[in-house]
């Protein structure tokens, strides 16, 4: 079933390319009938969004809770966050640090005299504070926070029920094992709303190419081209780094998160890709106990895709209206990006807003923002497969640095759903791969 849904994934992408360029070659840009077209085609990934949206809050809450009082020992669990703060640290300056290298290289921006674009959407730059990134953290409700998918809240509300069941002992056993069937619960439903995948991805990229045109790829052929070359060396890092850890082991992760990594590209939605990406680490061999800890931090800590993204767009909008930043002050803004990267979990057009916040803290036009908006949606679907890729690496570099990773199962086969931590879960079909 696995490989079937990957195939049809990939055929849907295919697929809606060619409707896209159709539609898009047959209508003219401001016909009526190609925007009814695109909207009826926009409600797939609409709908699939809606129901991945709906696993979201549940699944992060039960596996947080189950995973955190299973551990029992308040020392392990500081060990693992913080031994993931410090990777997600190191990530995120390798991340913002090859964007500078590479901008700095290729000068995508040198020569294009831009002229600053009028109007466009607002970005909620008013928002992007220090006073209201600590607020955000904190939730007033744990049903507000659910209801909103705010992860960094629900996280905070997990970590205070998984301590404080943990404390309870046989009391709250009967707690813990309801988190342990409704993650379970939220992964069966999960193997159903994947199997409408394919026609989302269909939808998405069918609206976008019929809108937009695949001209728009060709305008800033050079910039999205360069980006993606940046996005494939930081992958290489990546798998690298985790290789230092993982041994050979590592290519097969990239083997076991191919799905994760198609849906998370083609519907350029981080969302879209956790379930999936829950599944296929306990394929791989990662305990739920440490997935369902490490994974929504990193979801809100360990952007890599959208840190690179950050720094590489500021200093081409600043190429593109010929102002020139020292050395000295792209270290500033490298540590800056470093700091204001941390806190876009749950902000509109989150990397968009990091770059605005940054260019008007150096005294650049803030309105360059406008001119990524043509391109965003194609760049975006980059850098959050890249998110995938990081929070992965990473999940799986923390369980070996524990000591806790398991023997993989096929990637291919359907998931037994059984306890992630007991040592029967998952394991018809089982086989060791080679690279252990």
């Amino acid at each position: 079933m696995a490989r079937r849904l990957t195939l049809f994934i990939v055929i849907g992408m295919v697929l809606g390319l060619l409707l896209g360029w159709a539609l898009n070659r047959h209508y003219a840009p401001d016909d009526p009938a190609l925007a009814a077209w695109a909207d009826y085609l926009r409600l797939l990934p609409d709908v699939f969004l809606h129901l991945i949206k709906m696993i979201i809050a549940p699944l992060i809450f039960a596996t947080l809770v189950t995973g955190i009082a299973s551990m029992g020992d308040a020392a392990a669990l500081g060990r693992i966050g913080g031994r993931a703060l410090g990777w997600f640290i190191t990530a995120s300056l390798v991340s913002i640090g090859l964007g500078l290298v590479l901008v700095n290289l290729f000068q995508p921006g040198v020569g294009l005299e831009f002229t600053a674009p009028t109007g466009g959407p607002e970005l909620a730059t008013s928002e992007f504070t220090l006073r209201h990134f600590v607020l955000e953290i904190f939730p007033t409700s744990v049903f507000d926070a659910m209801a909103k998918n705010n992860v960094l809240q629900i996280l905070v509300f997990s970590l205070f029920a998984g301590v404080g069941l943990s404390a309870l002992g046989e009391r709250g056993a009967v707690l813990v094992r309801g988190c342990d069937a409704l993650a379970l619960l939220m992964l069966q439903i999960t193997d159903y709303v994947m199997r409408t995948a394919p026609f989302a991805v269909f939808g998405a990229l069918a609206a976008v190419v019929a809108t937009k045109g695949i001209s728009i790829i060709q305008t800033y052929g050079i910039f999205v081209g360069e980006f993606y070359f940046g996005l494939s060396l930081l992958w290489i890092i990546l798998f690298g780094l985790g290789g230092i850890f993982l041994g050979k082991r590592v290519l097969h992760l990239a083997r076991y998160i191919r799905e994760p990594i198609l849906l998370a590209f083609s519907t350029a939605s981080s969302e879209a890709a956790l379930p999936k990406l829950f599944e296929q680490l306990d394929r791989f061999g990662v305990p739920r106990r440490i997935s369902g800890f490490v994974l929504p931090m990193g979801y809100s800590f360990n952007l890599d895709g959208s840190m690179m993204y950050t720094s590489f767009a500021t200093l081409f909008i600043a190429q593109a209206y010929g102002v020139h930043l020292s050395a000295t002050q792209q270290i500033l803004m490298l540590l800056t990006l470093m700091i204001t990267s941390k806190g876009i979990a749950g902000v509109p057009r989150a990397s968009l807003v990091v770059i605005s916040a940054t260019l008007t803290q150096f005294g650049l036009p803030a309105e360059g923002v406008f001119l990524l908006l043509g391109v965003d949606f194609f760049l975006d679907m980059g850098r959050t497969a890249t998110n995938v890729v990081g929070n992965a690496v990473a999940t799986s570099v923390i369980t070996r640095w524990e000591g806790m990773l398991q023997p993989m199962m096929d990637p291919d086969v359907e998931p037994v759903h059984a306890p992630a931590d007991t040592p029967e879960h998952g394991r018809k079909g089982l086989h060791l791969d080679p690279g252990q």
